[in-house]
């Protein structure tokens, strides 16, 4: 999936583009700032705006010579492609959802790297961090396995590939004593979806 720009990856073309431009603010824009959002010429704008009016997704004031538009937010096909644009935190909370699944409970599981700073494209991958619980030993085949399960399943949610780094518990401290790293990158904008923060798992951890 591409987080950056989900509404024109699902809707490709003119079409997608400003939609996308006019998800983004509640403003009303002139037809003249609709194309240059969505890298069109003005005339493809009008027409794609036009059609938006007419299908009750856009709202058109006339103001003299000028029409003013802006997505109606009412509209239900309109709250559809809302939802389209927010889908990186629509996944994040499914995310939160499933990981309720992994038993025992991750002493951390997060996601970081391009999806938590809201850059992932398609085919990125979605970074998570589970540290292991002290309470399950390495050769526990059932954590293993639940914690399988559900990167699966996030994977399917998230439409990207799952890149999954692991941690015991009592090794985590010091891996973020180690600067540059990838343990520290995840500490400093990891997103957390069950468990501790980092920070949290002991008195050495330093992010």
């Amino acid at each position: 999936m591409d987080y950056v720009e989900p509404v024109q990856a699902i809707i490709p073309g003119v079409q997608g583009r400003v939609l996308a431009a006019l998800v983004k603010t509640d403003a009303e824009l002139s037809m003249r700032s609709v194309a240059k959002l969505a890298g069109a010429s003005v005339n493809r704008a009008v027409t794609v705006v036009n059609r938006l009016v007419d299908l009750g997704v856009v709202q058109r004031r006339d103001v003299g010579s000028t029409a003013l538009v802006r997505i109606d937010r009412e509209n239900e096909a309109a709250q559809a492609i809302l939802l389209i644009d927010a889908i990186r935190d629509s996944v994040i909370r499914r995310l939160r959802d499933a990981a309720a699944t992994i038993k025992p409970t991750p002493a951390t599981l997060m996601v970081f790297g391009s999806f938590a700073r809201g850059e992932a494209r398609p085919g990125s991958d979605l970074d998570v961090l589970a540290v292991r619980p002290r309470a399950v030993d390495v050769e526990d085949q059932s954590w293993h396995d639940s914690l399988a399960s559900w990167t699966e399943l996030a994977t399917r949610i998230s439409g990207n590939p799952v890149a999954l780094l692991t941690a015991d518990f009592d090794e985590i401290a010091s891996l973020l004593t180690r600067p540059n790293t990838v343990w520290t990158s995840a500490a400093a904008e990891g997103i957390l979806l069950a468990g501790q923060p980092l920070r949290e798992l002991g008195p050495r951890v330093e992010t």
